[in-house]
């Protein structure tokens, strides 16, 4: 049995500092699950492109506003919303108030894997 409360994660090499935000990784791939389990923030204001070649992604909304950009197509997301990049989409996160996802990536993160927001692109997972 694995289990994590939030606050053990906090300033742990587990919280993980990527530009625009902190990601906070109960489950990595050394915990032997198959897939990552995050809590992560997203700071009010900020706009990212990202794009996870290596992974899939599913975020959970739990608190704030904003919206995610794939294709032009525009979505809101709100407190009870989830996107699934299941074609690792190239796509944009704006924060509109500060948010915060529960985020699933399949493979999982290794664990120390953040993005690099040079000319607003990511490096990719």
């Amino acid at each position: 049995m694995i289990y994590t409360k939030l606050e053990d994660l906090v300033g742990s090499d587990r919280d993980v500092s990527w530009g625009n935000g902190q990601s906070r990784r109960f489950l990595i791939e050394q915990d032997g699950m198959g897939y990552s389990l995050t809590d992560t923030i997203i700071e009010a204001g900020t706009e990212s492109l990202l794009e996870y070649k290596n992974h899939k992604e599913t975020c959970y909304c739990i608190e704030g506003e904003g919206e995610v950009e794939t294709n032009g197509v525009v979505y809101p997301i709100t407190p009870g919303s989830m996107y699934a990049l299941n074609l690792n989409d190239k796509h944009y996160l704006r924060a509109k108030t500060k948010m915060r996802l529960v985020c699933v990536f399949d493979p999982p993160l290794k664990g120390n894997e953040s993005h690099s927001l040079q000319n607003q692109e990511s490096s990719c997972y």
